[in-house]
């Protein structure tokens, strides 16, 4: 067995396994650390396959800033894991229905998937071919030319997604001091200090 196979064994094995405990562990902090070892070994995937551009992106973006915040915010919540686990018991039918709905789904899906003559043809014919340019060129070239509207849509609409998330989730609550900017630019002097003729001996 080549070194190439073994290591593609290897890193998929370990990506599969790793998912598989990220949603059974009891401990959200364990959860969050098999997810870090499951993009390890997708980017050991990706490595494998040509794209290391691509590999480089999911460790720096998604183990560097992600995951690494989610273990900060799951490690810096008090979370109560066992009013957690009362809850999920509650929901736990209409759960394994939403489960056997999905895989009932997928199962459908994959019996009924068929490959084109033409997929291999259609897979490479945006892309250059590797020999004549480098990967992170042609993934420019791919993202900044060729789907360039596609990419600002995305981009929009993450952006829109992002504005919806902080109006629907800001809460204007009584007895909270605000920052008005414009009332400190437009203030006097008169109204910001105070001069105090303090006595020797005297205290404020």
């Amino acid at each position: 067995m080549a070194v190439a196979t073994l290591a593609f064994y290897l890193f998929a094995c370990t990506a599969v396994a790793a998912g598989a405990l990220v949603v059974l562990s009891r401990n959200p902090v364990h959860s969050v650390l098999w997810l870090i070892l499951a993009f390890f070994s997708s980017a050991g995937l990706f490595v494998l396959m040509g794209a290391e551009f691509v590999a480089m992106l999911l460790v720096i973006v998604y183990v560097g800033a992600v995951a690494v915040l989610f273990l900060f915010v799951v490690m810096m919540l008090d979370v109560d894991f066992a009013e957690l686990k009362a809850g999920m018991a509650e929901h736990l039918p209409v759960g394994l229905l939403i489960g056997v709905v999905l895989l009932t789904q997928l199962a459908l899906a994959l019996g009924g998937w068929a490959f084109s003559d033409a997929a291999p043809a259609l897979r490479e014919a945006p892309a250059e071919a590797v020999g004549q340019v480098h990967n992170a060129r042609a993934l420019g070239r791919l993202i900044y030319d060729d789907y360039v509207f596609l990419f600002q849509a995305a981009g929009l609409i993450l952006l829109v997604a992002m504005v919806g998330a902080i109006v629907l989730t800001l809460r204007h609550r009584e007895g909270i001091k605000r920052q008005d900017v414009l009332k400190q630019i437009h203030r006097e002097r008169h109204e910001a200090v105070e001069l105090l003729d303090v006595k020797p001996g005297q205290g404020i």
